[in-house]
């Protein structure tokens, strides 16, 4: 049988090239079928590369960091079982070396983990995973680092550097120049877009949380037993936007040229962070979601996130998204849109402040609450009208199960 090549498999819509992050085989290496060859990155997404055969790696056509298209060769593969390389130990020679050996596993890596193991030189071996399947993810990595500072008192300075993303290599250094990663520069080349493209407004309001804390206390044991997940704000500001949205389909639309088009379905983006920036999973028809599917989706996409599993239709398209700056302490910010889209809806910090009520001053977990929108075709009033119909339906929970 012939040697295999190996190509760039089909990448999803709308991506054109891709770049080899890492490769996890070298020349002579074997490899069995569906065995992982290499991680391509693309401006979404982190795609594996596996072997279609049981084999040898015979050649890499492609190196770390090469920018390629689909079909491209990336390596060649000799067929054939591939153990047959060496030759089989007697069964003396095999006892010796399980009496006097032990192989190690190779750990499991998160690509961004990958790529900071390598800038720090790290052994991965020697750090523990805390992910699924004893995946390491970037705050194990931390960890590590934390405990070898507590021993061996390094240059605190160079570790944050390269946690941050940098390549330095030595604290004297002035500074350094690394390339953005494909999201990072996608992330950037978006956010340019949406400012350049859109007319973009924010409007600004604040929201009483009691009611939803309220309930949130009577039923959490109960809901978490019955569906496996914790009741979170995130679910309720899910469906309170869904209401307004149906009120306000404008900024459920998006702006083709010279035409809006309407969409008749919800596909919420949740923005979260991950080690290789902002990402924006999509919750399809979120209307038609209970509040434990939604948390149940939430977490997933959230450990996804870290894990850098998300596929490219889980971060494909949405007609709304919410962005969540309070989980870092944020307190009031503008969000961007996410081009096409005509609405983003920004969470911030929950803080107890004094307000009056009835004539007397309480005290109230409030947040404010920002939403940007595109002025082309969405006006202020409908905009203002929009960000009170989600407060109401927080201020007054009930509204989501009687939909008024």
């Amino acid at each position: 049988m012939s040697n295999i090549e190996i190509r760039v498999p089909t990448l999803p819509e709308s991506v054109t090239d891709a770049t080899v992050l890492n490769w996890r085989k070298k020349p002579g290496d074997p490899v069995r079928r569906d065995e992982n060859l290499l991680d391509l990155e693309t401006d979404k997404v982190v795609l594996e590369v596996p072997s279609p055969i049981d084999g040898v790696v015979v050649e890499m056509r492609a190196q770390e960091g090469d920018l390629v298209e689909a079909d491209d060769v990336l390596a060649i593969i000799e067929p054939g079982k591939p153990a047959s390389r060496a030759a089989s130990p007697t069964p003396a020679q095999d006892q010796r070396k399980k009496e006097t050996t032990t192989e190690p596993q190779s750990p499991v890596l998160t690509p961004a983990v990958r790529r900071l193991v390598k800038e720090l030189k790290l052994d991965p071996t020697e750090i523990t995973g805390s992910g699924k399947d004893g995946r390491i993810l970037k705050s194990d990595v931390m960890a590590y680092l934390d405990k070898q500072t507590s021993s061996k008192d390094p240059d605190a300075e160079t570790v944050t550097s390269a946690l941050n993303g940098s390549v330095a290599q030595a604290a004297n250094q002035a500074e350094q120049r690394a390339p953005m990663s494909r999201l990072r520069a996608r992330i950037a080349e978006r956010l340019v877009q949406a400012q350049q493209t859109a007319a973009i407004l924010t409007t600004f309001n604040e929201v009483n949380l009691q009611a939803v804390s309220d309930l949130r206390s009577q039923y959490r044991d109960k809901f978490e037993k019955e569906h496996g997940v914790r009741l979170g704000f995130m679910s309720f500001f899910v469906k309170a936007s869904i209401e307004a949205l149906k009120k306000f389909p404008l900024l459920n639309a998006s702006v083709d040229g010279t035409d809006i088009i309407y969409h008749g379905y919800f596909d919420i983006g949740i923005a979260v962070g991950s080690p290789r920036g902002l990402v924006v999973p999509i919750l399809r028809n979120a209307d038609q979601l209970s509040f434990a599917e939604i948390e149940k989706s939430i977490k997933q996409y959230g450990q996804k996130a870290q894990d850098g599993s998300l596929s490219y239709e889980e971060l494909s398209g949405g007609t709304f998204t919410i962005s969540n700056g309070g989980v870092y302490g944020s307190m009031l910010s503008t969000p961007i849109l996410n081009p096409p889209q005509s609405g983003i809806l920004g969470m911030h910090n929950i803080i107890q402040r004094p307000i009056a009520e009835n004539g007397e001053v309480v005290i109230r977990p409030m947040m404010y609450l920002a939403l940007s929108y595109d002025h082309r075709i969405v006006d202020g009033k409908d905009a203002v009208q929009f960000l009170v119909s989600i407060k109401q339906n927080l201020e007054d929970p009930a509204r989501l199960l009687l939909d008024i």
